[in-house]
């Protein structure tokens, strides 16, 4: 028997054919919702039953909680998967679907609340012993309170958006003038984001690698870890290429690090895949900074290195099952690296929409998780992300020297992208040597 009879996907591109890829092999039904800019997408075409939602702004369609919950009580879903972005990480569209007897596949709205922003998580993660950046522990009530705590702090600073994302409301402040000036611009950027303008400051850390851990948890209080994805190669806070293992870690400091992670993981109740990331100084220092409680864009990674399907873990810890497998049965193997595709100027990292009129991608080696195919358009109203490119090898100098093969035999004719740049960041020197940090493409890509 099924573990559900029909999922409907409350998503787009990428990430909803993955999530149908899964579905199809283990026996669920699908339910696509597509905006009027997705009538021709392939996970339309892919999914069980595709529904029009209507709109092509996100918050016309894919945002839109009131036709997500109609469409899906109407089609009678046990079970909506958010994918990530959109609603996979909003408290009232899992309330919604509790309302409406529905199973939301990821965690409950309060856990949700609570690591959605910053200040609460960073709070949980000090009672749980997790190391957290040095900072203030609590909402800025005025600038003059800010001056107080910066000055305590000492420069330079991180004035962050409790709950921001992406790169957004984050500013980096060298001295009390460029505070001043950016105190108010922060707040009012958090409040139009996010409907939320608490913002607080943290220690700047210098020279910086973001890595993170997947942890697996079900509901009867059991947490694993998947290991570790190294995340630094970034523009602008988000991430272009993420592998596992991380080429930074020993194996003393690997282990702190996934001990941590449980332990933080453990202490907030936390049930489904989720995220737990830091960021770690030049001297192997870590401190926990935020944690995702959905599936990560970069989960076929993990996937990769462990031989797991991440989607249908989901779906079993969602269904109240135990979690597949115990901590001492999850098998590592190899290297692998994700690059992200984007339709985007390789200097500016300006969008550059368009119809993909020839795209080639070599067959037997890699794995292509896209959500467009030739002939179909990139549209302007979402992520201009047009897909993942993810290989595995023997060792991370086989992993790399597969990549370079699989991106000098793709070709991609239509649009502006990141291709190029993909490229030469496999024959980079701070690259091949592992020794990169958060600025490595600032740098590199002037």
């Amino acid at each position: 028997m099924a573990l559900f009879e029909k999922v409907l996907i409350a998503n787009r591109g990428e990430i909803a054919r993955r999530i149908i890829r899964t579905c199809d092999r283990i026996g669920i039904k699908t339910v696509a919702i597509y905006s009027d800019a997705d009538a021709e997408a392939p996970f339309v075409k892919e999914a069980t039953e595709a529904i029009s939602i209507g709109g092509t702004l996100a918050k016309d369609s894919y945002l839109n909680i009131d036709k997500v919950i109609t469409i899906a009580k109407e089609r009678g879903v046990d079970a909506i998967h958010p994918g990530y972005g959109f609603l996979s990480e909003n408290a009232k569209f899992v309330e919604r679907c509790e309302e409406a007897g529905i199973t939301f596949i990821g965690p409950d709205k309060e856990t949700m609340e609570v690591m959605g922003s910053k200040l609460l998580s960073r709070n949980k993660m000090i009672e749980a012993g997790v190391p957290v950046v040095p900072g203030a522990d609590g909402r800025l009530e005025s600038l003059e309170e800010a001056k107080q705590v910066a000055t305590k702090l000492g420069y330079p600073l991180m004035l962050k958006a409790s709950a921001g994302g992406g790169g957004i409301g984050m500013k980096l402040v060298q001295n009390e003038e460029e505070l001043v000036s950016a105190y108010e611009t922060t707040k009012t950027q958090a409040k139009n984001f996010f409907s939320d303008d608490q913002i607080f400051l943290e220690k700047w850390i210098d020279e910086p690698r973001h890595i993170e851990v997947q942890i697996a948890a079900d509901k009867r209080g059991n947490v694993i870890h998947l290991f570790e994805r190294e995340c630094s190669v970034q523009r602008r806070h988000q991430k272009v290429i993420e592998e596992s293992p991380s080429p930074f870690l020993t194996d003393s400091l690997r282990e702190q690090l996934l001990e941590a992670a449980v332990q933080g993981v453990k202490h907030i109740g936390y049930s489904n895949l989720g995220t737990m990331e830091f960021i770690f100084d030049k001297d192997g220092n870590f401190y926990f900074l935020e944690m995702n409680t959905r599936l990560q864009v970069e989960h076929p990674v993990t996937e990769e290195v462990t031989g797991l399907d991440l989607i249908e873990w989901q779906l079993r810890i969602a269904a109240n099952e135990i979690l597949p497998l115990a901590q001492e049965e999850i098998k590592f193997e190899g290297h692998a690296i994700e690059s992200r595709l984007y339709a985007e100027d390789p200097k500016t990292y300006f969008p550059s929409p368009g119809k993909i009129s020839k795209l080639v991608l070599p067959e037997g080696v890699g794995r292509f998780d896209f959500g467009i195919e030739e002939g179909t358009d990139v549209t302007p109203f979402y992520d201009p992300m047009v897909g993942k490119i993810i290989v595995h090898g023997a060792d991370r100098n086989d992993a790399i020297a597969k990549k370079r093969k699989v991106l000098e035999q793709m070709e991609v004719e239509g649009i502006t992208c990141n291709l190029p740049l993909l490229q030469r960041i496999m024959d980079a020197a701070a690259f091949t040597t592992g020794n990169y940090t958060t600025k490595f493409l600032d740098e590199f890509n002037k």
